[in-house]
């Protein structure tokens, strides 16, 4: 893997707002290419699964062949999921519609945050590469984690409750930071190079 310059991150483009995201890593002077075919992830270095709906994003991953492609991907390369991507990153979801990819190991209650009525936005605090900062998060139609391995990292908690959390390479957020226009997320996932993260500012150009 190269330096975050040299990197070009793909982001799945079956639904949700996935331009958004395209947004942020322009900021961090990240290419990117939306992906709509299994075939498009071998010309990537890093993987975005954004929001959207967990049982509908499961029905075009499977008409499309998506679930072994990213799953063999994310052996050696950096997927970053929020909200629903959360979701399908996984291990186990409370819904029998939803066929998760179980690369990170946690299990998920899929809206346990409430219905899109009942969507807010409160800050953070973030602990991310030893330094804490506090962000302001969207959580909409958010999932819970309600269990996780001893291998999986927290990065942030609301209600004493895990939303932001990293296993290896991979990191999977409860929220939405790409609508806040929040970039250190794609930041740590995608750019190794921890001075080029530390010029950077917590939120996108």
């Amino acid at each position: 893997m190269g330096n975050g310059s040299e990197m070009k991150i793909g982001i799945l483009a079956l639904q949700g707002d996935y331009e958004k995201h395209g947004h942020i890593l322009c900021g961090l002077g990240l290419d990117h290419t939306f992906v709509r075919y299994p075939a498009e992830i071998e010309n990537v270095d890093g993987l975005i699964i954004p929001g959207g709906e967990s049982t509908t994003l499961t029905n075009l991953m499977q008409k499309n062949s998506f679930h072994k492609t990213i799953q063999t991907f994310a052996e050696d390369k950096p997927i970053l999921g929020t909200c629903a991507g959360m979701i399908m990153m996984s291990k186990k979801v409370n819904h029998r519609l939803v066929n998760p990819l179980g690369i990170i190991d946690i299990e998920v209650d899929r809206n346990a945050y409430g219905r899109q009525v009942y969507s807010f936005v409160d800050e953070l605090p973030i602990r991310l590469n030893g330094h804490t900062e506090k962000i302001r998060a969207t959580f909409i139609r958010a999932p819970k984690i309600t269990k996780m391995g001893k291998d999986v990292e927290i990065l942030a908690e609301y209600n004493n409750e895990p939303c932001a959390i990293k296993q290896g390479k991979h990191i999977a957020l409860s929220f939405h930071p790409e609508l806040n226009g929040i970039n250190i997320f794609h930041k740590a996932a995608f750019c190794n190079n921890e001075a080029e993260q530390q010029k950077e500012s917590s939120y996108a150009a």
